[in-house]
């Protein structure tokens, strides 16, 4: 399971950008990935208008509680920087929620 999540995420991630992405995700737990997964899910189901919650895709992602919740949103955060797609995250007010 872990390999997939690791391919799933770098996949995820712009062409000239995996090689480097996938060494950063390879260093992480597998709780680390699903938590990236997890947002990344809540991403697709806001944009597809499934969400149950009806809140936007961090509220969604907020249900999930975490005990090391602030590393992980930096580990987000980095997931986010390395794949290229960092500024949707910041659009989202993700970046405001680790101040």
């Amino acid at each position: 399971m872990r390999s997939a999540l690791v391919s799933a995420l770098a996949a995820r991630a712009e062409s000239a950008l995996r090689s480097r992405l996938r060494r950063f995700l390879l260093g992480l737990s597998r709780d680390e990935l699903q938590f990236i997964a997890s947002y990344l899910g809540a991403c697709i189901l806001e944009s597809s208008g499934e969400s149950d919650e009806g809140g936007s895709r961090t509220t969604v992602f907020s249900v999930r509680g975490a005990e090391d919740r602030e590393l992980k949103m930096i580990l987000l955060l980095e997931y986010l920087y390395r794949s290229g797609i960092r500024d949707s995250a910041i659009s989202l007010g993700l970046g405001a929620r680790l101040g």
